[in-house]
């Protein structure tokens, strides 16, 4: 599998699109990669479950570059909440080596589509609704963090995402400010992408049918191109999301959430 100028244009513009992704909304990107790099992969002849699953891994790989460039741009205008960070993190390691280390490899391509679709369904619904949270709801103490944190860490091992389908919606729900909620978002895709990128490299040692350049799940070329151009905007993305109102930044947030839920869900049904 050659590295053709259109092959390395594509995951360019792939790149500068999820890194401005990233850094505007907190989702690091991965939702919008499987689905473009899962083409890409199956249009080069790799088989239909081991693209979804090489997809869901090289994309998470990149947030761990995404996610380091974006969250200096938040860190600067001082949204994050670093007190959460350090509540949520030990529980999304935990949560994302149970399953890049094991569920991941032992489910079906069309599985991890499906559950893909349900869980950003239910986070764009959430968005959406704009549901005020009672005042008095706060986050939860340090054995509750480790909990929802290592609930993340696992749905986003699964999906390939950073975590900002759930804890934006998870932190907004506990009266988290939502540029706070993003922009800590932002911060918690770096454990949740380590966490996981360990385990896709260890569960895909020694995988046959991957294509050359491969290390484990992860497809090496499409990593490289794509952190280095989602680097460069992701502190855009960062800076406008500090402009916009709320009610628009959750409905740019919901309303990219649906497509993708969409599209997964059909991969799960054309496969059946």
């Amino acid at each position: 599998m050659n590295l053709e100028p259109l092959l390395i244009a594509q995951l360019a513009l792939l790149g500068l699109g999820t890194g401005l992704l990233a850094g505007l909304l907190g989702v690091g990107g991965g939702m919008t990669m499987v689905p473009f790099i899962t083409i890409i992969l199956s249009g080069r002849g790799v088989g239909a479950d081991l693209a979804v699953k090489m997809a869901i891994a090289t994309s998470m790989a990149t947030i761990i570059f995404t996610s380091a460039s974006s969250v200096r741009a938040h860190h600067r205008h001082g949204f994050v909440r670093w007190n959460l960070v350090k509540g949520l993190a030990p529980g999304i390691v935990l949560g994302g080596a149970v399953a890049s280390l094991g569920v991941f490899s032992t489910l079906k391509g069309s599985w991890l589509s499906l559950i893909f679709a349900i869980f950003v369904s239910f986070s764009a619904t959430q968005m959406f609704l704009d549901r005020r949270p009672a005042p008095t709801r706060q986050m939860p103490g340090a054995g509750g963090l480790v909990g929802a944190g290592g609930v993340i860490g696992f749905l986003s091992g699964l999906v390939g995402a950073g975590g900002g389908f759930l804890s934006v919606p998870f932190m907004t729900w506990c009266n988290v400010a939502i540029h706070n909620a993003v922009a800590t978002s932002a911060a918690l895709g770096f454990p949740i992408a380590l966490s996981n990128v360990v385990g896709y490299i260890v569960s895909g040692h020694g995988l046959q049918g991957r294509p050359p350049l491969s290390l484990g799940y992860i497809w090496l070329p499409a990593l490289g191109v794509i952190a280095t151009c989602s680097a460069l905007t992701a502190p855009l993305g960062a800076r406008a999301a500090h402009k916009l109102p709320v009610k628009q930044l959750k409905r740019v947030f919901a309303s990219i959430l649906y497509l993708l839920a969409a599209y997964m869900l059909f991969r799960t049904l054309t496969a059946a």
